[in-house]
């Protein structure tokens, strides 16, 4: 929503200043310095990147648009799903936490957090590392080295569309350059008509440069960086698992070791230590009743 409010104040107050300084807007109206710009933009985007980064930046702009980021129910699945594993794991058999790790899909525990279930790669993430925890023969610092190389490794892969689409954002003034001189050239084979005509033909050919700083300053850019920061979001819900389970690892109680996790989570977006325990005491005393069943 907000990206939406944010284009109808860019065009209102672009396109508003423009016709009260008396401009006229059917001189901007150029569809072929558009169809420059935009096709060669597009190509340059399929050249620069592989399918996969094309089709994910597809997928990120999406998440851009409906603000897709994780909301406090997704922090308190995954601070609860993490205080029943580690529960299990102080208290139960390696096979029986073994059965939850390995088949999550047909695990109670994560059955009891759908959010974090349905996100694969999280889920994925998270009986990685328990599964280290079991073996047991893995120290704490050598865990967090590994936790921050991956993590780092799902930023980048994450970042790609933002990275991607930032980058042909920089590239839209100089496309708006070419479009702009092909019109010079037009208008130079034009050079015997009227001043009218002519001054058209050269309007016309500096709308290209306008549309190109125009598409990158005020479109293409900010949403690269709004697709950053949506990203950037989801990957907080791997430092939460990684400074939860290291805490567990040094020694602390699994109530104390996701109060590690939830001081990740930035101060706005935070649950509250009540909201934190009444989800877990709930998640728990479900999972009991589903063993008593």
């Amino acid at each position: 929503m907000s990206i939406l409010i944010g284009f109808v104040v860019i065009m209102g107050c672009v396109l508003g200043g423009y016709m009260a300084m008396g401009g006229h807007l059917g001189v901007l109206m150029q569809p072929w310095e558009l169809v420059i710009i935009g096709g060669a933009g597009v190509g340059a985007f399929l050249i620069a990147n592989p399918m996969s980064t094309v089709k994910d930046a597809g997928r990120a702009m999406m998440e851009a648009f409906r603000n897709q980021v994780p909301k406090e129910q997704d922090y308190l699945e995954t601070l609860g799903v993490l205080h029943s594993l580690m529960r299990e794991l102080r208290t139960k058999s390696r096979n029986e936490v073994e059965a939850h790790i390995d088949n999550p899909d047909e695990s109670p525990i994560f059955q009891a957090f759908p959010l974090v279930l349905k996100n694969k790669d999280l889920t994925n993430f998270i009986c990685d590392y328990c599964r280290i925890i079991i073996i047991g023969n893995a120290r704490p610092f050598e865990i967090e080295a590994l936790m921050d190389e991956e993590i780092q490794t799902i930023r980048h892969d994450k970042l790609k569309p933002s990275h991607a689409l930032q980058t042909s954002a920089d590239g839209l003034p100089a496309l708006g350059i070419v479009a702009a001189i092909l019109g010079i050239i037009k208008a130079m084979g034009a050079i015997d008509q009227s001043p009218e005509i002519l001054g058209g033909l050269i309007g016309a050919a500096l709308v290209g440069s306008f549309l190109g700083i125009f598409l990158a300053y005020a479109m293409v850019g900010p949403l690269a960086v709004k697709i950053k920061y949506v990203r950037d979001k989801h990957v907080r819900l791997y430092i939460i698992v990684k400074q939860t389970l290291l805490a567990y690892m040094n020694g602390s109680l699994p109530q104390v070791a996701i109060e590690f996790g939830r001081k990740t989570i930035a101060s706005h977006d935070r649950p509250s230590i009540d909201a934190v325990e009444q989800s877990t005491l709930q998640a728990a005393a479900g999972g009991d009743a589903k063993k008593a069943a």
